[in-house]
């Protein structure tokens, strides 16, 4: 005798039908269901019937109320059983609704139909997600499209007005003899020299050419280089295995990652000393950057974000660029204790056949 034949032999009776129950659709085991509790009342009241001697109200009152309650609680019983996928499926709903996106609906492999909305629910939610993660990537490229343009603009155009005002204050400064005429000259030259290097700042900001002519590394040691001189804060930046050029889309990724992570340092952690660094493994790469400044606390600043509304913003940017390249990002801090920010991104590499975006 085979094991199958063996276990089923074995298998309780009750187990065997409750299965078979399980493999019938919805319809068919309400339809089961009521059709047992009518024949129930039936047989049941015509027994009941049958023993009364004389007729009287008071049992068949009775009667009518005990029928109506049992058949109540057995209807309940029985389509709670026969309805449990579609339940389940409902508070996998009402959970996604809540903010639970990650959560999908289980499958009972019994059901048919329950299973079939379960697919769909499921496919819905993944179109969702796809559709999310396709109009935020769309924002972003549009974002750095534009970004990039603004800066260009501004270093070709109006980087080289100023520098030409400055050039033609100073021959002007040169044809002058009158010191207050002199003076006054070397103050504009001053400030049209102090805007200018704004103006060149704001334009790596924005796009730096680095990023896109040299790459992520070189960078980054230029934006820490200045970042260090305008802020007056200490950064330890260390790589380690970081050799290939990525993929456009992924250098600025970890470039806007890291920038972004620094500009909250510098606006409202208050630390004196920061670390970054990039790690790059088999197949991903990790950023950590950590500060000892005052910290916050997280959960209160996801659930009330205009207490601060621009570190938010900038987190959620954050978040939403890691995910963009199925990476993740998490967020330590607590009040006084510094902040720990930590990414993982897979790695894209340039030569691979994957469509790069700008």
């Amino acid at each position: 005798m085979s094991d199958a034949q063996i276990h089923e032999n074995t298998t309780p009776r009750s187990h065997k039908l409750l299965g078979a129950l399980n493999e019938l659709p919805v319809f068919y085991r309400v339809l089961l269901a009521n059709s047992a509790i009518i024949f129930a009342g039936a047989t049941g009241g015509t027994w009941l019937a049958t023993r009364l001697n004389t007729f009287s109200y008071v049992p068949l009152i009775i009667f009518v109320a005990v029928g109506w309650l049992v058949s109540i609680a057995l209807n309940f019983v029985l389509l709670q059983f026969a309805f449990r996928p579609l339940l389940d499926l409902g508070k996998v709903m009402n959970r996604v609704q809540e903010g639970e996106r990650t959560l999908r609906a289980p499958l009972t492999g019994t059901d048919p139909q329950a299973d079939q909305l379960a697919r769909t629910f499921n496919m819905m939610l993944e179109a969702i997600d796809e559709a999310n993660r396709q109009r935020a990537a769309q924002i972003i490229n549009a974002q750095e499209e534009e970004r990039k343009r603004v800066a260009r603009e501004l270093h070709d155009e109006t980087s080289q007005v100023l520098t030409s005002l400055l050039i033609s204050l100073a021959v002007l400064e040169e044809s002058i003899t009158s010191p207050e005429a002199r003076e006054r000259i070397a103050e504009t030259r001053q400030l049209a020299h102090q805007t200018l290097r704004a103006i060149r700042s704001l334009s790596i900001d924005l796009r730096p050419s680095a990023l896109d002519d040299l790459g992520l590394m070189p960078a980054l040691r230029w934006y820490i280089k200045e970042y260090q001189q305008k802020t007056d804060i200490d950064v330890d930046f260390q790589t380690t295995g970081m050799k290939d050029r990525l993929t456009s889309e992924t250098e600025t990724v970890l470039y806007r990652i890291v920038q972004e992570a620094l500009t909250n340092v510098a606006r409202h952690a208050h630390a004196r000393k920061v670390s970054v660094i990039l790690r790059e493994s088999d197949n991903a790469i990790d950023v950590t950057i950590s500060d000892n400044g005052e910290g916050f606390d997280v959960e209160k600043l996801k659930t009330k974000p205009t207490l601060g509304q621009e570190r938010g913003w900038g987190l959620v940017g954050m978040f939403e660029r890691a995910q963009l390249l199925d990476g993740s990002l998490d967020i330590e801090s607590h009040p006084g204790q510094g902040t720990v920010i930590r990414a993982h991104i897979p790695i894209q590499l340039a030569s691979s056949n994957m469509a790069v975006t700008t």
